[in-house]
């Protein structure tokens, strides 16, 4: 059992609806598809090293950050546009 306040769960509720799922579900789909930092962090290596391998690229840290804003800037960006 999970306890969130009335206000989550009723927010949960409405995300769930217009999925056409369950908050059970919803909140599976969270747990499993969420990564932890230690997991980005990780993945990020690996496509560091597949870059560098395949590609000949050497991806710095600062590039990596420019990037991972960038990226959240869009995807801002679209969520705007679309509400």
């Amino acid at each position: 059992m999970i306890r969130v306040s009335a206000e989550v769960r009723d927010r949960l509720a409405v995300i769930a609806e217009s999925r056409g799922t369950s908050i059970r579900s919803l909140v599976q789909e969270f747990a499993e598809t969420t990564l932890t930092a230690e997991e980005r962090r990780d993945q990020a290596e690996r496509a560091r090293a597949y870059m560098a391998e395949h590609f000949g690229v050497d991806v710095t840290d600062e590039e990596s950050a420019a990037m991972g804003r960038k990226l959240r800037e869009a995807f801002a960006g679209q969520e705007d546009a679309a509400a």
